[in-house]
């Protein structure tokens, strides 16, 4: 919640509608929702104030509902930065090559920032988990396009059966 000096706070207190007294009579009706579809306070609730003389005044309706919603933005945003978060360390982990799945790694935070304890945490991973493993065969294993060491001539070997 955004902080407010004296001049602000008063300004606000000012620009309200309905008193608390005056709220209470008017709470008849259903309780409103936010954006979440749970019910909010309505107009009339107790904020948690002390409650006084006349001076006890509430927010406008529009107010609140500015708020609610720059809160549901906040919490929207907060939600994407989670996400790229997350895509972000399956990404780092998986271009080091040393683990077949990248999301074998839990995500942490500290892994985004450091290369060095991310390195430790995939290699701890690996002795701990050796299966998790990237399994790449390097070198001559005996299968592809084989170099041969003599080259074949065809015309070589159609003059030599023709005789």
């Amino acid at each position: 919640m955004p902080e407010f000096d004296e001049e602000q706070f008063d300004q606000i207190t000012e620009n309200t509608t309905e008193t608390v007294e005056d709220a209470t009579t008017d709470q008849a009706g259903p309780p409103e929702s936010d954006s979440d579809g749970l019910p909010g306070p309505s107009e009339g609730d107790d904020t948690g104030e002390e409650t006084g003389d006349d001076s006890d005044e509430t927010f406008t309706r529009t107010y609140v509902e500015k708020l609610r919603r720059e809160s549901a933005r906040y919490r929207e945003r907060a939600q994407q930065a989670d996400t790229l978060a997350e895509r972000l360390h399956v990404a780092l982990v998986a271009a080091t090559g040393r683990l077949a799945d990248a999301t074998d790694l839990p995500f942490d935070e500290t892994h985004l920032d450091d290369p060095e304890v991310l390195a430790d945490a995939i290699e701890a991973l690996v002795e701990k988990k050796p299966h998790l493993a990237s399994r790449r065969p390097t070198g001559e294993i005996g299968q592809g396009s084989m170099p041969s060491g003599s080259t074949v001539n065809l015309a070589g070997l159609l003059r030599s059966r023709a005789n």
